[in-house]
């Protein structure tokens, strides 16, 4: 999701291969051996199969807003690297909970919870992660924490996270999370491409 958030961002166009995981098509494993989406091949053969590395990519072919200049400094690096490590590591066992008995769910959630607590932290500060705009740390960020916040919508709507759900009400509600959500049918080899951004 974040990578077609700032793809969509940057206006970049892009051809649009939806897949089904457990149906892996060949061009996909061929590309990446990782196996995982997203993937994006460039035109030289080049491949990029992190989704913070697409966002980059495609920051660097245009960013309206700035957004990449959040970077120069470690705070925001650090922020996202704490959502990329320790977060999404308590965010897997917290939404596969069955798979890792060694603790109940409600641990998990605790884990997750650091993070959580850190966030509320900065939006009591300003309305976005870096400041008074949307930015990168937001668009980096905000996917994990949707899925968070739906492992038990019931307990996140009552927690004590006030800012960090009215952060995500609003990305939800936005324009540009609407034009990435659109679904598409699954890639076939041969089949019409999908041109993203037209």
């Amino acid at each position: 999701m974040r990578a077609r958030l700032a793809i969509a961002y940057s206006g970049v166009m892009v051809e649009l291969r939806e897949i089904e995981l457990k149906n892996k098509p060949e061009a996909m494993l061929t590309a990446s051996s990782k196996a995982t989406v997203p993937v994006l091949v460039l035109e030289d053969g080049q491949v990029i199969d992190e989704s913070f590395d697409i966002m980059r990519w495609a920051l660097q072919q245009n960013d309206p807003d700035n957004w990449l200049t959040s970077l120069n400094g470690d705070d925001i690096k650090q922020l996202i690297a704490c959502n990329d490590g320790e977060f999404k590591q308590a965010l897997d066992r917290y939404k596969y909970a069955d798979r890792y008995p060694e603790f109940p769910e409600s641990h998990y959630r605790q884990q997750g919870e650091i993070f959580l607590a850190t966030l509320e932290q900065r939006l009591n500060q300003t309305d976005y992660l870096a400041g008074a705009k949307f930015g990168i740390a937001d668009a980096a960020i905000l996917p994990f924490i949707r899925q968070f916040a739906a492992v038990d919508s019931d307990w996140f709507n009552q927690a004590a996270y006030p800012k960090t759900r009215l952060w995500l009400q609003q990305f939800v509600g936005s324009s540009l999370f609407t034009s990435i959500m659109t679904k598409y049918p699954v890639w076939q080899p041969n089949h019409a491409r999908l041109i993203f951004n037209q």
